[in-house]
């Protein structure tokens, strides 16, 4: 994905309320293209929580969220973001180029094509591997790579490091850069602090 418009993401005066509980209250922020936010805190804390008010499968209890200025009722924002949650997302029945596809039917093409977008995550060979056969790493990785093979502004990312070994926290790293560098940003929680340096990282601590 390559973009020379500039994007952006607000969240004013976020609250959210669960089992009589106040998660977060008041919270607002601001991201644009090639920015990072690292969502932390303890578990329960709500992390999840504001991915899923993210991404629009609840409401928050009060505030508004933007996208480029507009309520994300109203614009694009549904159509240029992707979503990888905590759990792996794949079609276990379904070979790794199968589940590439189903992903590729549902959104635009990416710069990655599905041959190189598997060579990118370390799964080149694994084309006609059924899923359940992956190893829980490798698994992760594949669901990574929808990323790579969709037009995606938007990534938001729960716990991505998940079932990753040096080597693919490594490539994930690399990956989250090269998006930021191209225009892109990023939400994510991690339980694994990242360092990239040639990134803008924001953090807001929900504990």
């Amino acid at each position: 994905m390559r973009t020379t418009a500039a994007h952006s993401l607000e969240g004013t005066d976020l609250s959210c309320i669960r089992d009589d509980r106040v998660l977060f209250e008041e919270l607002t922020f601001e991201l644009v293209s090639g920015q990072i936010l690292l969502l932390e805190g303890k578990n329960g804390s709500g992390k999840t929580s504001l991915l899923r008010i993210l991404c629009g499968f609840r409401e928050p209890d009060t505030g508004a969220i933007r996208w480029c200025g507009d309520h994300v009722k109203d614009s694009q924002f549904h159509a240029q973001m992707a979503y990888v949650g905590h759990l792996d997302g794949i079609k276990k029945e379904l070979t790794v180029t199968e589940n590439l596809k189903v992903s590729l039917a549902l959104s635009h093409s990416g710069q990655y094509s599905i041959d190189r977008a598997l060579t990118k995550v370390h799964l080149e060979g694994y084309d006609d591997i059924l899923a359940q056969a992956l190893s829980a790493g490798q698994k992760r990785r594949l669901s990574l790579a929808r990323l790579l093979i969709t037009e995606n502004v938007l990534w938001i990312l729960d716990e991505p490091f998940t079932s990753l070994d040096k080597q693919g926290i490594a490539l994930i790293e690399t990956l989250m850069t090269e998006h930021c560098a191209n225009g892109g940003m990023i939400v994510l929680t991690s339980h694994h602090d990242i360092d990239l340096p040639d990134v803008d990282v924001q953090r807001i601590n929900l504990s």
